[in-house]
Parts: structure tokens; C-alpha cells; sequence
């Protein structure tokens, strides 16, 4: 089943509109020159063609960013299908100029769960019911497509049976089982076939990531994986020091027009991402309150003098929701129903698990009201108050703008290149079984010496007698594989304890002899 909506076609791809080309062409060209790390990759491999004839399924926000990415993996030798992993991302004129010059392209800006799962649906499919050798994965949906695609067809085999459309309410999983069980008339085991030339698959988001962990303990993951979700060059760019810190505070100001100095934001998650937009906020001058499961992190957040409290006592009090963390029904319709009146809600992360938006829109009584694109307010009938969402609960910095900086997120996107070179470089080897691995220690700080001459940064470099007096190689890694976040939080913790008792003893001794300071 192929659902096109108003779309054109070049080629094989489904995009809006082909026209829009030029355009696309010229903003990726603009966003090129604020990749480094990507653009380095690209002059160092393009010669020796790593990736010739490698087929590779890209499952990602359509920006510039990710289309800067897919033009990389096209020059380095490989074919690629692309669809998007959300139905609101999609730069449509990036989208255009990808088609029209470089890959196979199934997206544009504003499908329905049906028109998503059908573009996903058919760039994991290569013909013939063959599949690509590597998965490039933002969030999990390919890799889910092609598990449940398996699952329901080993259940076909034994019971003759189709997917149960009535086991779900959601929109977009119904949508995904009526594209497995229209696979299974046409083929009842295309999904295997697809599966077996699977190499491995490539994870960023944490969501996606939690999934391939609870398939890996369950014994049921059905290829290689590398998660890419934590190394330092992401955590501390991407994530952290010049993602959510730059666009979450300009993004809900071109969303909403909000002045965010004197409001309550209210963080759910204070992770790597969550610590990010708390200190964002807080800069920008609102009152941050934090609510976090993990007793470490809640420790940090009290420590850096943020609130961390439950959300149900929290919600009446806060005027802008954010949901970072990446588990789901963070915020339920019950939660929505005691906020302010017009309390803004949004979600940063990835996936879309987190606030309960089916909840929302079947509320007895609620109205939607459609302020702006992508800007909702809605009102229960009940009290009369209204909450404005954003990106009907997707990633509003994606969906409401166009994500963090180029520099930050070529960080992010060069790790996917060499993630996907190492898997394919070590496809034979048997490195790589069917579990999930964290991004290579030695890849990572490469990917930051690639960035270090854009900003004019020059290391130091051991010598030999130092790399042996330590231990480690002259050229690195110079930290340990399981040092994820570049410095040890419970060093800091040490460092500022030992100030402040420091302080402590200095104000006691002034209190005690300093008499009356004449």
C-alpha cells in the first residue's frame, strides 16, 4: 500500500515538490561550511570510495544537517534510501535537492502515520524483497518495522494469522501493522529476506537505544548495533554545551512569543539534554524546576541550585513544560487538566513517547484551536483553562525550527559516518555479534581532533616517555572507553565539597576571633 499526498515523484522517490531543488541545493551548500568534522571526512575518503556499492536505509530528520550527511555517505560510494523519522521535520527543499541529485528520497513535510509508515516501508526495501546492508537510525522506527515485519511473519507461518489492527489505539502502530500484513500477502517473508543482509545498524536517539537494549536482553535483537547516543564529542556539543542551550529559548520564543524571564519552566529529565535546556532556561531567566527518577541526577540538579520535586506537585505551578528524558507518559491528559491557563507544553527529545497526546485529543469536551503551524491551543470545556502544544508533542526545536547549530550537530554526524565504516570495514571479522556496542573511545576523540582546526584549537602532543609513564598510546585514546562524559561528575563533587568546607572553616574562624573588625 502506497499512500502519496500531494507529492511528486523523480525517479523512484516520493518529495513535495522537485522545484524546490535549487533552493535545497543552495542551503546545503550554505550549511557545508559549518560541518568540519563531516566535510574533513569527506576529503580524506572520497578517493578511496570506503562505501562503494554499500546499500544503506537513513531514517532521519530532513534537514540540512542530515542532508549534508546523506550527500557524505553518496561520495564516499554508497546508495541510499532516505525517509524521514518524523512526520514533521522534513526541509522540503532539502528534500527536493536529495532527490534530485543524490539519493533515493520517500518524505515531505506534514505526512499522516499512514503516509509515514508507507515511505518508511519502502526505503528499507531495495527490490526484489532484499534489504540494505547498514541502517542509519535516528530514532528506531526502521528497526522496529523490520522486527515486528519478522515477528508477524513467523506468526503467519505457524498460525496463518495477520497482525491484530484491534490490539492498539494509536494511529501510527496501526498504521505500521497494516503495512506488515499488506507485505505478508505480497510476500510472507520479506521481512527475513530484508533481515539477512543486514550488517548492523547504527542508534542515536535514547529511546531508540533503550529499545535495541531490551532486544538484546531479550534475546530477540536481529542484528549488530552501535549506539552513538553517548561519547563526549556529542554529549558535550550536541547535547549539551550548544544544542539545547542555543535553540530550545529561541525556539519557544518564535513558537509562542513567550517572555521566558519571571516564568516557571518545569525540566522532566536531567539527563544530558534535560541539564542543558535547565540551564538554558535558567539563563534566560526563568525558575527551573526539575523532575527526575535517577536519585544521581536529581543530586546534581539540586547541586547546581535547581528544584528537583514530583510532577504532580510541580504541574500547577509551572507555566512552560519541557520533556527531555526518554521514557514514556512523562505528562498525561490528568497532569494537562491541572496546568495554568495557556502553560506551555513541548518536548525536546527524539521520540514522541512522552506526553500523552491520544489522551489529549479524545478528553471528553476538549477543543483544538490552531494558532499557528505546528502551535495548538487547547481548551477543556470543564474549567475553561487552555494549554498551548507544540509540535503535537514531537520535537519541537525540529519540528518549530531548525534544530541546533550546524558546528554542534556535525559532531553528532560525522560519529554516524565512522560508526557505519566500522561496521562495514568489520563485517567479517566477527567483532560484531548481535548485541548492542558503545561508539568506539578512539573514533570518538577522533571526531573531535576534526573539529579542533575550525576553531583554531591546538593540543598538546605526548611524548613517549609521558604515553609510557600513563600507560596510553601516544596518539590515544587519552581516556578510558568508559569515560562517557570527559570529566567524572564525582571529581567536581569532591573538588566543590572540599571549597566549600574550605569557605566553612574561613567563616567560622572570621566569626570566632575576627572581633568587631576595628
Amino acid at each position: 500500500m502506497v499512500i502519496v499526498c500531494s507529492s511528486v515523484r523523480h525517479g523512484e522517490s516520493i518529495v513535495k515538490d522537485l522545484s524546490l531543488a535549487d533552493s535545497g541545493r543552495r542551503k546545503l551548500k550554505r550549511t557545508e561550511v559549518k560541518m568540519p568534522g563531516l566535510m574533513a571526512v569527506r576529503t580524506l575518503s572520497v578517493p578511496s570510495k570506503p562505501l562503494k556499492d554499500v546499500n544503506i536505509t537513513c531514517s532521519l530528520n530532513i534537514t540540512t544537517h542530515t542532508g549534508v550527511l546523506v550527500e557524505e555517505l553518496t561520495a564516499l560510494g554508497a546508495n541510499v534510501r532516505l525517509c524521514s523519522n518524523n512526520i514533521s521535520s522534513t526541509d522540503d527543499h532539502v528534500a527536493a535537492a536529495i532527490a534530485r541529485d543524490s539519493a533515493i528520497v520517500f518524505a515531505r513535510d506534514g505526512q499522516t502515520p499512514e503516509q509515514y509508515w508507507s515511505c518508511t516501508a519502502r526505503a528499507v526495501d531495495w527490490g526484489l524483497s532484499t534489504g540494505p546492508h547498514l541502517i542509519l537510525d535516528h530514532g528506531g522506527d526502521l528497526t522496529m518495522l523490520i522486527y515486528k515485519g519478522v515477528e508477524a511473519e513467523k506468526e503467519f507461518a505457524s498460525k496463518g494469522t495477520f497482525p491484530d489492527l484491534g490490539s492498539t489505539n494509536d494511529v501510527a502502530s496501526k498504521a505500521m501493522l497494516t503495512i506488515i500484513s499488506e507485505s505478508l500477502k505480497s510476500d510472507p517473508m520479506k521481512y527475513h529476506k530484508i533481515n539477512d543482509g543486514i550488517v548492523g545498524v547504527t542508534m542515536e536517539n535514547t529511546t531508540g537505544a533503550n529499545m535495541l537494549l531490551q532486544m538484546q536482553n531479550s534475546g530477540t535483537l536481529l542484528f549488530p548495533a552501535i549506539s552513538v547516543r553517548e561519547f563526549v564529542s556529542k554529549i558535550m556539543f550536541a547535547n549539551n554545551l550548544t544544542g539545547g542551550c542555543q535553540s530550545l529559548p529561541d525556539d519557544l520564543m518564535d513558537a509562542t512569543d513567550v517572555m521566558i524571564a519571571g516564568k516557571v519552566a518545569l525540566v522532566a529529565g536531567y539527563g544530558d539534554v534535560g541539564r542543558s535546556c535547565a540551564g538554558a532556561l535558567k539563563q534566560a531567566g526563568a525558575q527551573v524546576i526539575v523532575t527526575e527518577i535517577d536519585r544521581e541526577c536529581a543530586l546534581q540538579a539540586t547541586m547546581e541550585g535547581i528544584q528537583v520535586r514530583p510532577l504532580k506537585d510541580a504541574v500547577p505551578e509551572a507555566d512552560i513544560f519541557v520533556t527531555t528524558a526518554g521514557y514514556k507518559d512523562m505528562i498525561m491528559v490528568e497532569d494537562m487538566r491541572k496546568m495554568k491557563n495557556d502553560a506551555i507544553l513541548c518536548n525536546i527529545d527524539s521520540s514522541v513517547i512522552h506526553i500523552d497526546i491520544v489522551g489529549l485529543e479524545t478528553f471528553p469536551g476538549v477543543k483544538k484551536f490552531t494558532t499557528s503551524p505546528l502551535t495548538d491551543r487547547w481548551v477543556f470545556s470543564e474549567t475553561g483553562r487552555a494549554i498551548i502544544v507544540l509540535a503535537e508533542g514531537r520535537p519541537m526545536n525540529l519540528s518549530c525550527a531548525t534544530g541546533p547549530p550546524s558546528f554542534a550537530i556535525s559532531t553528532s554526524l560525522t560519529n554516524q559516518v565512522f560508526s557505519l565504516l566500522e561496521l562495514w570495514n568489520e563485517r567479517s571479522s566477527g567483532k560484531y555479534e548481535k548485541k548492542v556496542y558503545d561508539f568506539p573511545k578512539h573514533l570518538d576523540e577522533k571526531v573531535a581532533a576534526l573539529h579542533l582546526e575550525k576553531l583554531g584549537a591546538k593540543p598538546n602532543l605526548l611524548t613517549k616517555d609521558q604515553a609510557g609513564d600513563i600507560s596510553i598510546p601516544v596518539e590515544g585514546p587519552h581516556q578510558p572507553a568508559n569515560n562517557k562524559h570527559g570529566v567524572d561528575w564525582w571529581v567536581i563533587c569532591g573538588v566543590l565539597a572540599s571549597c566549600l568546607s574550605f569557605l566553612l572553616a574561613v567563616a567560622t574562624f572570621v566569626l570566632r576571633f575576627g572581633g568587631d573588625g576595628n
